[in-house]
This record gives structure tokens, C-alpha cells and sequence, in this order.
């Protein structure tokens, strides 16, 4: 039986409950930013004081800008990795122990991030008991954590981008004279591109929102800015972590609309 599509009204009351849903907490964040009371939840008049206290907050900065770099190292280590394998999975067909790389390749897609913090908490002291590395535990520690949980992602997306290219278009490139790493330079990883830069952002993103993982591996010298706002909420949070989050969201749309920018003109092209 065929089914009947939804009046039109229907759809935009739809649509608009699930914007509605998304970016009514955000919306209600970024307003709160700019209140005057010293309440994070409740407006007391126009102000930017809070945005001043931001400025002079140096433990927050300097978690900010540790995430920052660990989830920028992360996400190219995990694109890196997760690539690799996703490619080796994709283009290598059956071969002994294909089902196990697989299995462990997508292993962090479901186990609990306790399990992992956990499993590399003890990875870590292990090799620092036999080898001495790390020395400490910190931003290195972290980065390699949020690393592995992201490749898993990174090869999935890269595996299944793969899977839809036809292997003739390689073939077809080797035909014509190129050797095996040109032909991979010059038509699967064009291709691949695209899943690549997906995977990238999300390892980015997952490394960035941590608190779980980051808190099993790191040290005194490793603080990223999620687990400073969970210890926070101890004493109670501050109107400044309103004013940190819209700085977030402004630069995540000033590097959203560079990037729209960026693929207009490439069509263009």
C-alpha cells in the first residue's frame, strides 16, 4: 500500500519541533552568556562582564587551548590511522585474520568509554613499568587515547566510502602507465577524501567533548577543558563558562562557513 506524504504545514511543524528540540538549549546558553547576574541561569540585564572574566581566566584558557591541540593531533592521528586500515579492509579482500582486524578495528564503536579509559590506563602503566614511556601522564597520554577511539570511526567511514568506488577506476589508472602509489594518489585518495574529512571532524568532535577517557590517562599536567568544567560543577559553575561556550559556537560557524565558502569555489571551478 502506498503511503500518502505529509501536508506541507504538517512538515514545517515537523521540522520546526526538531530545530526546536536542537537549538532551543543553545539559544537559551548564548543568552545567558550576556546576563549580569552572577547566576549562570538567570538574567539579571545586559552585560559583557562575563566575557571580560573569560579573558582574564587563565585555567580555563589554557584547558581550551590544550583540548584544542589534543583534539587537532588526535583527529589527524585517527584519520591517519583509521584511513590505513579502512583502505587494507576495503581493498585487500580475504586474507587470514581479516575477521579479527575488523573486529578489533570496530571494537571502541561499542564498548563503554570506562572499559577503554580503563584498558589503556593499564596499557600506559604497563609500558611505563617496562620501558619507562610515558614518564608522566598527560596531554601525550590523551591525545593517544582519543586517537584510537577515532580511527575506529576514521575507518568505518573510510571502509564504507571505499566500498562504493569501483576497483575498475584503479585498474583503469595502472592500464595507462601509473604505478601503484600514483594511481592511489591520483584517483583513490581524491576519492577517498570526502569520508576522510568526515571521519577527521568527528574524531575532532569526540576528542574535544571528552571527559571519560581524558580522565583515566591523564596527569597533573594534562587538564582539558571538559574535565575542568565536570570539576566545576562541584562548586558551581560561573556564568564565564556561558561566555567560553559562545566563543566556541562562533568560531565552529566561522570554520563552518569557511568551509562552504571553500567547496563554492572549488565547484565553481
Amino acid at each position: 500500500m502506498r503511503r500518502r506524504p505529509l501536508s506541507l504545514p504538517w512538515a514545517w511543524i515537523g521540522l520546526g519541533c526538531g530545530l526546536a528540540f536542537l537549538w532551543l538549549p543553545v539559544v537559551l546558553l548564548v543568552l545567558y552568556a550576556f546576563s549580569a547576574d552572577r547566576i549562570p541561569f538567570q538574567w539579571g540585564g545586559f552585560s559583557l562582564r562575563w566575557f571580560e572574566a573569560l579573558a582574564a581566566n587563565g585555567r580555563l584558557l589554557e584547558a581550551a587551548w590544550l583540548s584544542l591541540r589534543v583534539a587537532l593531533g588526535a583527529a589527524s592521528l585517527a584519520t591517519l590511522l583509521g584511513g590505513a586500515l579502512g583502505w587494507v579492509l576495503a581493498r585487500h579482500g580475504p586474507f587470514r585474520g581479516r575477521a579479527i582486524l575488523g573486529g578489533l578495528a570496530g571494537a571502541p564503536l561499542v564498548l563503554p568509554d570506562v572499559v577503554i579509559g580503563l584498558s589503556l590506563l593499564l596499557l600506559f602503566v604497563l609500558l611505563e613499568g617496562a620501558t619507562g614511556w610515558p614518564a608522566e601522564r598527560g596531554a601525550l597520554t590523551i591525545l593517544l587515547a582519543h586517537a584510537t577511539i577515532g580511527a575506529a570511526y576514521a575507518a568505518v567511514l573510510a571502509q564504507a566510502r571505499l566500498a562504493e568506488m569501483e576497483p575498475e577506476l584503479e585498474d583503469a589508472a595502472r592500464d595507462l602507465g601509473a604505478g601503484p602509489a600514483t594511481a592511489f594518489l591520483t584517483v583513490t585518495l581524491p576519492l577517498m577524501a570526502p569520508s576522510l574529512l568526515a571521519g577527521w571532524l568527528l574524531a575532532f568532535t569526540l576528542s574535544l567533548d571528552d571527559v571519560v577517557v581524558a580522565s583515566f590517562v591523564s596527569g597533573p599536567a594534562g587538564t582539558t577543558l571538559p574535565m575542568v568544567i565536570f570539576s566545576m560543577l562541584r562548586l558551581g559553575l560561573t556564568p564565564e563558562v556561558n561566555a567560553l561556550a559562545v566563543v566556541i559556537l562562533g568560531l565552529a560557524g566561522l570554520a563552518g562557513g569557511l568551509g562552504l565558502l571553500a567547496l563554492r569555489l572549488l565547484r565553481r571551478r
